[in-house]
């Protein structure tokens, strides 16, 4: 059984997608163009492990959020993030782009992925469209003790540092996967709280040093 799988095609493209679900993606798709990538989301055939509008709001925080990107920003004395579009689109981009990877691929198309047993069952690494790298994988259920015979979940992780990459430590796991617009695949993370450019850090610590 493949866990999470979207039972319809979805009838326009990728950005018609989230623009027609705007729980839990209407973030997502003012992102989507804040970044200039309409175009990519409208017309290349993509797989986008996608995040969805809670990630940015727990991302962007406030300043009596620990840890967020407006306590980081407070504490360095600057200001604070008030609309998206105080971002700049080519932070969206960076961190956007993450999550993107060229071509269509569902569940199926991937390896399975034990983190239990990574030598026998590693996933598999994929470049990202900004050519940041992530391992991507399947992992199988168990069902009253049996082994692989159980529900199928899709994972990701961002690498890092490719020359290290098992010191990548952060899984997120899909929660619904194989929804198809006319140009590719979206896998939907499900709410982690620092899953938007699979470690939130990053792009938080981007923007405060700037």
């Amino acid at each position: 059984m493949d866990g999470g799988k979207a039972k319809a095609d979805f009838n326009g493209t990728m950005l018609e997608y989230l623009q027609a679900k705007p729980v839990p993606f209407d973030t997502i798709a003012s992102i989507v163009k804040l970044a200039g990538m309409e175009a990519v989301f409208n017309k290349e055939d993509i797989t986008f492990f996608a995040p969805t509008d809670y990630e940015v709001k727990q991302l962007i925080g406030s300043v009596n959020k620990p840890n967020s990107l407006n306590s980081k920003l407070y504490l360095n004395g600057k200001d604070t993030v008030k609309t998206l579009a105080d971002i700049e689109g080519a932070i969206w981009a960076k961190y956007l782009q993450r999550h993107i990877f060229k071509g269509a691929k569902r569940l199926s198309d991937y390896p399975q992925y034990d983190p239990d047993l990574p030598a026998v069952y590693s996933g598999q690494y994929y470049y990202a469209y900004n050519k940041s790298v992530s391992k991507i994988g399947v992992v199988y259920g168990d069902v009253n003790g049996v082994k692989y015979i159980g529900y199928r979940q899709l994972t990701i992780t961002y690498i890092r540092d490719v020359s290290k990459p098992d010191q990548s430590f952060s899984i997120y796991r899909v929660a619904s996967s194989d929804i198809k617009p006319k140009n590719g695949v979206v896998h939907t993370l499900q709410l982690y709280g620092d899953a938007f450019g699979l470690g939130a850090y990053d792009m938080i610590n981007d923007i405060v040093i700037r």
